[in-house]
């Protein structure tokens, strides 16, 4: 054993011992992408990886993904990093393993569908600043959506890699939409369109062993490009798909670095590794140099993300998403939003509406943005329908989605539900069949007239184009325009190591020396008791000062206690005024001049009163959000039905009408602001 008490494993990595493979399976690492996105919400942080990334660059994996899906909008919005920074530090670690991202056709790393000329820039960029493979897929499989951004690819001598979402109507391959002829025929449409590799997308884990084999071994008779195989391990078959798809002749399979795989992540290279070694597929990696970046990554690494895993789940597995299908990102993005809006009870309601809105959507793979899109606009169901009306509340991206703006539908869109979604849409009421690009109008242009000098290059243009709200705040804080947050900013392991220390001690009583017994002082009448929070603990402590009852010294003004919260309430409902304010107690007198608050980072609207409610009709938010834009301002007429506020929840865009005629009498958030559930974004009289 070596001095890090692990078996030395010499003989079995010696060359002379382990001859080389006649087909040895090429891996994919998805550890710094698809591994921390499906783990712990995408948080990884460039200077997380840069550690190990020497280190896997001797493996030998195929490639590694290390960017694209939710990371580019993660990195700005959450993470203070900038996006295309990541690609250019970790190529210089990675010298000989090429690097992939997932790019969403013409969704880019967004959540519909850009413009041509958005979607040729974001891929010149991309190769430019070192990217090498393009996984590219479409949410609805409707290949039109490549069109655009595959020349590009091909014409910056990259590697195409056609995809198709793996999705499922029965409980196995089969019935009416997802057959094997289904995906033979999509496989052939790539290779067509010049892809250099197809990949078989299962998102959600829900492909079953032996219909992996099928279908693996009709993609090898069919097509004569290498075959790949990506599937969450989230059901628990990824691992038998996995030697099933090698028995198959699969040429690359996807996998993560132990500390980063299993749960909704996706399978561990190493038992693959020691599973394979001395066959003809042995992957020829050295489980000794595998060994060294775990455990790193287990006590270097993971510590900084314990807060964001889930630790309430003893099953590594979710056998229920076999019934509801739901990938893990998307899961986890209903919880929040039902936790966020005290409504976690009604998960069961959700999970028995989502087959609902799926079919009525087209029977749509569930895979961003459409798993987003069903996701959220069946949460609004449940939450905001009656008995005698159903889609009471649309989001954006389900009108766009129902007008034809993601390409077309599996099955074709319940014309009830289509009917009701466009009405009254700005693009007109009468669907599209062409491709959907063809009705964009160019953006570029018009976003860097926009963003002016504070974009720098075409990154940061690119940037703001995509993400216009949260783009522009981070170019605030890139430029120092702005004070970066708190909340972004790195933690390091000492600081974790302090917070768990402090509460050991908590936990153990020894936050103060203990006095002895007959030392002890009698409570007095005027203790007060407090409840401090560590992380997701909290303890109940009693505060006594000494020498007698507490003395006021210095009062300082704080905003008046909001009224208790009202029952939720759907967008555009009518409120009655709240009633007259209690009357004042005695002033007190005038405390030492306090520093003024600092302003808002976010702009707020000029014309915005100083009252939070004001005395007429409220528009509330339903859910919590962030504010996109107003499209109303104070002392604007609106008819009831006009839009007022469009509200983003869960990455969605929410129009909240006017719930009846009047003028706009107030206005209290600005673009970008976050807001809570209830909150008053605007007043009517």
């Amino acid at each position: 054993m070596n001095e890090h008490g692990r078996i030395e494993m010499c003989e079995i990595n010696c060359e002379k011992n382990r001859p080389k493979a006649k087909n040895p399976l090429k891996i994919e690492d998805l550890t710094l992408r698809d591994g921390h996105q499906s783990l712990f919400a995408t948080r990884g942080r460039t200077e997380d990886m840069i550690p190990v990334a020497e280190r896997m660059d001797e493996v030998g994996f195929w490639a590694v993904e290390m960017w694209g899906g939710a990371t580019f909008d993660t990195m700005h919005r959450y993470l203070n990093e900038d996006p295309w920074e990541r690609i250019r530090t970790l190529k210089r670690y990675f010298k000989k393993t090429p690097f992939s991202m997932l790019l969403r056709g013409q969704n880019l790393v967004g959540y519909r569908n850009y413009a041509d000329d958005v979607a040729e820039l974001f891929v010149n960029r991309a190769a430019e600043n070192g990217m090498d493979i393009f996984r590219t897929f479409d949410a609805l499989n409707d290949f039109r959506n490549f069109e655009c951004v595959v020349p590009v690819i091909k014409k910056c001598g990259k590697h195409f890699q056609g995809s198709i979402c793996y999705s499922l109507t029965e409980p196995r391959m089969g019935g009416k939409v997802y057959t094997l002829e289904y995906y033979i025929k999509k496989a052939k449409e790539l290779e067509a369109m010049g892809a250099d590799s197809v990949c078989i997308k299962d998102m959600a884990g829900l492909m079953a062993p032996y219909d992996t084999f099928k279908l693996i071994k009709a993609l090898k008779e069919n097509i004569g490009i290498p075959v790949h195989l990506h599937s969450h391990f989230t059901s628990g078959m990824a691992s038998m798909s996995h030697l099933k798809a090698v028995e198959a002749g699969v040429d690359i399979l996807d996998t993560c670095l132990s500390p980063y795989a299993y749960r909704t992540s996706h399978p561990a290279i190493e038992p693959l590794v020691m599973t394979l070694m001395g066959t003809n597929r042995d992957t020829g990696f050295d489980i000794q140099l595998l060994a060294s970046i775990n455990e790193t990554l287990e006590k270097e690494i993971l510590p900084k993300y314990k807060h964001l895993l889930d630790d309430t789940k003893v099953s590594v597995i979710d056998t229920n998403v076999l019934l509801h299908q739901t990938p893990g990102g998307m899961l986890s993005n209903l919880v929040n939003q039902l936790r966020q809006m005290d409504a976690l009870d009604r998960i069961g309601e959700v999970f028995k509406e989502l087959p609902r809105v799926r079919k009525e959507l087209g029977q749509v793979p569930l895979v961003t943005p459409t798993s987003q899109i069903v996701g959220i606009q069946t949460v609004n169901n449940v939450l905001f329908d009656t008995e005698e009306e159903r889609y009471k509340m649309i989001t954006a991206q389900v009108k766009d989605l129902c007008y034809g703006l993601y390409g077309k539908t599996s099955i074709p869109i319940d014309p009830e539900v289509q009917k009701k979604a466009l009405k009254g849409y700005e693009r007109g009421e009468t669907p599209i069949t062409c491709r959907p690009a063809e009705v964009l109008e160019p953006e570029l242009e018009k976003a860097k007239k926009e963003i002016g000098d504070l974009a720098a290059d075409e990154d940061d243009l690119i940037l703001y184009t995509l993400f216009p709200v949260t783009g522009k705040k981070f170019l605030m804080y890139k430029y120092g325009k702005e004070e970066v947050p708190e909340s972004m900013k790195a933690i390091t392991l000492e600081d974790v190591k302090k917070e768990a220390e402090l509460l050991k001690k908590l936990k153990a009583g020894e936050l103060a020396e203990k006095s002895c017994s007959s030392d002890i002082p009698e409570k007095s009448a005027n203790i007060r008791t407090f409840n401090v929070f560590v992380g997701d603990e909290y303890f109940e402590i009693g505060v006594d000062e000494v020498g007698g009852s507490p003395v006021l010294a210095y009062a300082q003004q704080v905003p008046a206690p909001a009224a208790p919260a009202a029952p939720a309430t759907p967008a555009g409902t009518m409120v009655p005024p709240p009633p007259a304010a209690a009357a004042k107690p005695a002033a007190m007198p005038a405390p030492p001049a306090a520093p003024a608050p600092a302003a808002s980072k976010a702009a707020k609207p000029a014309a915005a009163t100083a009252s939070a409610s004001g005395s007429g009709v409220q528009i509330k938010a339903p859910m919590p959000g962030m504010i996109i834009k107003y499209e109303k301002n104070v002392g604007d007429s609106v008819k009831k039905g006009d839009t007022v506020v469009i509200l983003e929840a869960m990455k969605m865009e929410n129009a909240l009408p006017a719930p009846t005629d009047g003028v706009i009498a107030a206005v209290n958030f600005g673009t970008g602001d976050s807001v809570a559930k209830d909150d008053i974004l605007a007043v009517i009289e």
